[in-house]
């Protein structure tokens, strides 16, 4: 009988990756004279196959943001009953990523993890003239939506999505019909990028071999790098960024804050995904950090659904690596357009392990960068998307916090009481009854 657990789809993605550039390393060094290998194996199979992957990733980002966005927003319901908690719920989740995009972006820009790949020899791409902040700011709202769809201007798309959702949210049982229907076609949708992503470890391996048969060794430690950058960025957020936020907002603890979350911390590492996660997201708040659940029960989903800071850091990072290891100078306008791309983009990120390359290759598109770049950090992150991922949640919490003290919904004695008592009680409660 056989036993053996099959290999995740994280290590096959970094099998494929290792053995695409070892691949890429062996034809350079030993097969760069053969005009047959370099035809028909480097530009044939190699380049045919690397763009069927990067052609399925773009052929999902529409349908991914548009679904994902008109499900977050309908998911609303009643926008007259929201009030103050709606509004500071949203808007702390708005600001939090903005933040997170804005950080990504100077981390990229002061220690540079990309420079010195020089992958211009590998991609003919040339920056297109970037549009100026004026126009990005009215080109955002379409006259024609379906024409924005076919034309892949996601940021028309996004804002189409956020008014259809907001519509459907107010239309009573019709809305409430559609809503169910653009949920099944979420589900459907997450199951086709399940299907892409087991298909990721092919495509990853020949963008490598192909990407790595005219590179040198730079490009390993510019990985290494672009990792190092990232992973700094994200632990700076969740412990600066959050703590500040939540002792100038609600004047508590931020080490007892986070003392309580390490139980959902340690399950959004291990499964990388916020929706899996929002069960234990939700106990914490409310048993462990003292929120009323009246408020943890829409802010945790919501947050689920819209807050996604690990995403939009790691957005930022990646775009400004994949600039820099492309020679390609990025102006201001451009990383302005970064920053309410990814911000907007992260209402649109599903909370499921892979969702957020796509994302990426959105905000890539937005600026005119060249998508063989993602290729480049496929490898490494699964490993990142975890850490991602317990940001996003400790993102959540912490908003919650902070509306439930605005809200006099704060049980600060639970908030204060080390774990270990609580579960006592909890444990004595659950005997008793």
């Amino acid at each position: 009988m056989n036993t053996k657990k099959p290999m995740s789809l994280t290590a096959r993605v970094i099998l494929g990756m290792v053995a695409g550039i070892l691949t890429g390393f062996v034809i350079r060094s030993l097969f760069a004279q053969y005009s047959f290998v370099d035809a028909y194996i480097v530009n044939g199979l190699f380049e045919v196959g690397g763009k069927i992957f990067i052609a399925s990733l773009k052929m999902l980002v529409v349908p991914l943001v548009f679904v994902s966005l008109v499900c977050g927003t309908s998911s609303l319901k009643d926008l007259s009953t929201l009030g103050r908690m709606g509004g500071k719920t949203l808007g702390l989740y708005v600001i939090t990523t903005a933040i997170a995009i804005t950080l990504a972006l100077i981390m990229g820009n002061v220690f540079h993890p990309g420079a010195g790949a020089d992958l211009t020899a590998a991609s003919s791409f040339k920056s297109a003239e970037a549009p100026s902040l004026v126009k990005v700011l009215i080109d955002m709202f379409p006259t024609n939506p379906i024409s924005a769809m076919a034309e892949g201007n996601t940021l028309q798309v996004i804002v189409f999505a956020l008014l259809f959702g907001v519509a459907i949210s107010v239309a009573g049982d019709a809305g409430e019909r559609v809503a169910s229907f653009f949920n099944d076609l979420n589900e459907v949708l997450m199951k086709l990028v399940t299907l892409l992503m087991q298909v990721a470890p092919y495509g990853v391996f020949f963008l490598m071999a192909k990407l790595f048969t005219g590179l040198g060794l730079s490009a390993i430690w510019n990985l290494a790098a672009y990792f190092a950058v990232l992973v700094g960025t994200l632990l700076i957020h969740a412990f600066v960024t959050y703590s500040v936020m939540l002792k100038g907002f609600t004047g508590l603890s931020p080490i007892a804050f986070f003392r309580k979350m390490e139980d959902a911390v340690m399950f959004a590492f291990s499964t990388a995904s916020s929706n899996a996660t929002l069960p234990v997201t939700m106990e914490t708040a409310t048993q462990r950090l003292g929120a009323q659940n009246k408020i943890a029960s829409f802010t945790i989903p919501l947050g689920a659904t819209v807050n996604m800071d690990g995403t939009a850091i790691m957005q930022g990072v990646a775009t400004a690596f994949i600039a820099q290891a492309f020679n390609i100078d990025l102006s201001m306008t451009d990383y302005l357009m970064v920053i309410i791309t990814a911000t907007l983009a992260s209402i649109g990120t599903a909370g499921v392990p892979g969702v957020g390359l796509i994302m990426l290759a959105m905000v890539l598109n937005q600026v005119g960068l060249p998508l063989e770049g993602v290729a480049l950090i496929m490898g490494v992150d699964r490993l990142l998307d975890m850490i991602r991922t317990a940001v996003n949640i400790t993102g959540d919490a912490c908003v919650t916090c902070i509306v439930a003290k605005s809200e006099n919904a704060l049980d600060e004695k639970i908030f204060n009481t080390d774990v270990e008592t609580l579960e006592k009680k909890q444990k004595v409660a659950i005997s008793n009854d």
